[in-house]
């Protein structure tokens, strides 16, 4: 049995975080202010959320101060410590925490708690986690079904990583497989998107991983369902739904995706029924699959096929996935998080769909030194599907270099002759004048960075 099972959020009135910058520790503070409690914490760096959080009543310092920080909180026994993985062990306020044995968690568990106590709804898989979860929040809130939800990105419509839904029966709340996290939660049902290995730095290999994603499904709940991609080797005692694009097999399946006067569509087969010129309100072939996940799961919560189809066509996505930027006849530019080959994959051949005539140049930023080193190959493979490629140095991240592992040496695998590795600075620099083509910003470090600048070279 968990140590979650013995604990209540009716025990705490007050929340502090250690590292409460990042996206989704953020969504906590701010539901836990939403509650009425008192929410404080510390992070490393201002940020434009950090910012946004203090505007929101939340009280944030950004040095270590060890014991004077938390021994000055209001109702220390009645505060919930929250701390992200990325915060080192040696931080003065989290050793403080500890030695006091004082109520702390990981953002993991927390989430966890939060799902024992709503009906959890999880959105699992090495991609697609944050645009499908934000997919379903948003249509579960324009039916007459509200839900909570906690979110990896900012989305769109309601501009926040998190939703709150007036008498929500569910929470949405992103299965994040990074160091296993996601075996921290109940889920009463859970959307599973894709099983491609990654984070072998903490699984070791393939089947580990595997392994960790069958550890989740068989965690939900037996009244609930799993809804996952056809073919994925996962399992459930919960009842199981699969879906897949052009499929005859799949419970539900897409075909037909198409571009119509601007706006995209497909078709939808689903058990019982069939659901033509089904709009969606963001392009690609990988959002036509996460929306059909979407769909699946929907319909098992009895949502109606009406309710569904508006909040398809009405999602306006999340930012830094597939973001729009610029929208010329001439000129396009999107931003994406696409950080593993097989994203890459789905990225730039949803491009290629919607503009076949258009020459493509992708600015890429590999993330974290092992995952270059372990998708090497398939990063070179992808990239070179580009017609122009510009890599930026390794985003490191947690890591330290690796012999051999460089984007020089990434460079070299690329088939392409038209290639080269500039800095953020000479990237700006080398697109003034650029005025056609479909122009890609690439990855999950700090290329984010260059996003409002190089719009305003584009513009």
């Amino acid at each position: 049995m968990s140590r979650l099972d013995h604990i209540s959020f009716d025990q705490f009135n007050g929340a502090y975080f250690v590292g409460v910058g990042g996206i989704g520790m953020s969504a906590l503070a701010r539901y836990f202010k939403s509650l009425g409690w008192e929410v404080s914490g510390y992070d490393k760096t201002p940020s434009a959320l950090t910012h946004e959080l203090i505007n929101e009543g939340i009280l944030i310092h950004f040095e270590d101060l060890g014991e004077v920080a938390i021994s000055t909180l209001p109702n220390i026994q009645q505060t919930i410590f929250i701390y992200t993985p990325a915060i080192p062990r040696d931080h003065k306020e989290l050793a403080f925490i500890r030695d006091k044995g004082l109520s702390l968690f990981k953002r993991s568990e927390v989430l966890g708690l939060i799902t024992r106590q709503s009906k959890g709804l999880g959105v699992a898989g090495t991609h697609g986690k944050t645009t499908t979860s934000s997919m379903l929040a948003h249509i579960l809130n324009q039916s007459s079904q509200p839900c909570d939800a906690f979110l990896g990105g900012i989305a769109t419509n309601f501009n926040s990583n998190l939703l709150i839904g007036k008498g929500a029966e569910y929470t949405v709340i992103e299965a994040d497989e990074f160091d296993r996290s996601f075996l921290q939660l109940k889920p009463f049902a859970s959307i599973v998107t894709s099983t491609d290995a990654d984070h072998l730095d903490i699984y070791g290999d393939s089947n580990e991983f595997i392994q960790g994603f069958q550890q989740y499904t068989q965690l939900i709940d037996q009244a609930g369902c799993l809804v996952k991609r056809e073919g994925l080797d996962v399992y459930s005692s919960a009842e199981t739904i699969t879906y897949a694009l052009d499929s005859e097999s799949a419970d539900y399946a897409a075909s037909n995706l198409r571009m119509d006067d601007g706006r995209f569509y497909m078709d939808v087969r689903t058990p019982n029924s069939l659901w033509s010129q089904v709009e969606l309100g963001i392009p690609g072939i990988h959002n036509a699959e996460n929306a059909l996940a979407c769909i699946a799961l929907l319909e098992f919560l009895s949502v109606s096929e009406n309710e569904i189809r508006i909040g398809l066509s009405t999602f306006l996505g999340v930012k830094r996935r597939f973001e729009y930027h610029l929208r010329k006849p001439n000129l396009v530019y999107i931003d994406d998080y696409a950080h593993h080959p097989t994203e890459l994959s789905a990225l730039i051949s949803s491009i290629r769909l919607l503009y076949p005539d258009k020459k493509i140049t992708g600015i890429f930023q590999p993330h974290l030194f092992s995952r270059t080193r372990d998708f090497f190959d398939g990063f070179a493979k992808e990239l070179s599907k580009l017609d122009d490629v510009i890599l930026m140095p390794i985003y490191p991240a947690r890591e330290l270099p690796i012999e051999g592992v460089s984007s020089e040496a990434l460079l070299e695998a690329i088939s392409l002759k038209s290639k080269k590795i500039l800095s953020p600075e000479e990237v700006l620099e080398s697109f003034k004048g650029f005025n056609e083509g479909v122009v890609l910003t690439i990855g999950a470090g700090d290329i984010d960075r260059i996003v409002e600048p190089l719009k305003m070279v584009l513009s």
